[in-house]
């Protein structure tokens, strides 16, 4: 009985681990389930069946892949450019010492603190009063959704920044190494990592966001708006199709990353 005791004892993290992971990974095997459901009407959410038709048919409800298509261009564009422009910044706010620095990091957390639907009126408002109320669509969410982007990429970035040692820059530049090579082959590589992160959390932002979004598409429609105006009709299983690939291939991405640290870590040992 001791021994069984003193195993739960130093066990006991893990176990609670695991199942505070398996709570939050729930929802997730659900998509994956009913990405193979075949259900008895349009208004049932239940396993009624197994079937490979929701992945056989992936475009068959109207305008899904079309929506699809819209979040994915609109995520990887606004990506890019928030990643771009919050890197410079991130590198501008740590490296340097200028006037107003202070009241720069508070406006960048602002989007951040700020409830999307007052950043979404907001940004209604603005586009209104300037002309676009008849233009609103991919534009107009561009915009939007790289202002609530640009604060999570500075802010990761800043912390890796943060953490990075300025020894090593400096020991590049004593082996007469420029500006511009101690950039590429010290600096860029150590803070890659964060970049990666705050790309990736860009991205799963904008494709995620329905509030902002939908105050400001106009006639567009991207995914998370789709499944929104789905939910009044009955939700198609293909929605679980698209979840299911979205958690795949993040979750490849993530195994390549973590395996890529794990082989640039023994290459540096």
């Amino acid at each position: 009985m001791r021994a069984v005791t003193d195993w739960i004892a130093r066990h006991l993290v893990l176990m609670i681990g695991l199942l505070v992971l398996l709570y939050m990974l729930t929802p997730v095997f659900v998509v994956v389930l009913m990405s193979f459901n075949q259900p008895a009407g349009r208004n049932t959410y239940t396993f009624d069946g197994f079937t490979l038709d929701n992945w056989t048919s992936l475009c068959e409800p109207y305008q899904l892949c079309s929506s699809v298509r819209l979040s994915l261009e609109i995520g990887l564009l606004a990506t890019v450019i928030a990643t771009l422009l919050g890197t410079l910044m991130a590198f501008a706010m740590v490296r340097h010492r200028f006037r107003g620095r202070g009241a720069a990091n508070v406006f960048i957390f602002l989007p951040m603190a700020t409830p999307e639907i007052v950043m979404g009126s907001s940004l209604l408002a603005l586009f209104v009063n300037a002309g676009l109320a008849g233009k609103l669509g991919f534009w107009t969410i561009f915009v939007a959704h790289v202002m609530f982007c640009l604060s999570f990429v500075v802010v990761t970035v800043k912390a890796r920044l943060a953490g990075m040692d300025p020894r090593l820059e400096q020991a590049a530049a004593d082996l007469y190494a420029n500006e511009w090579q101690t950039f590429w082959r010290v600096s860029f590589p150590l803070v890659f990592p964060g970049i990666l992160a705050a790309a990736l959390l860009s991205f799963s932002l904008s494709f995620d966001d329905f509030i902002i979004t939908n105050l400001n598409a106009g006639q567009q429609v991207t995914f998370p708006m789709f499944v929104w105006g789905a939910n009044t009709k009955g939700i198609p299983m293909q929605i679980n199709v698209i979840g299911t690939i979205m958690f795949a291939i993040a979750l490849v991405v993530v195994v390549v990353g973590e395996f890529g640290s794990r082989r640039r870590s023994r290459a540096l040992a």
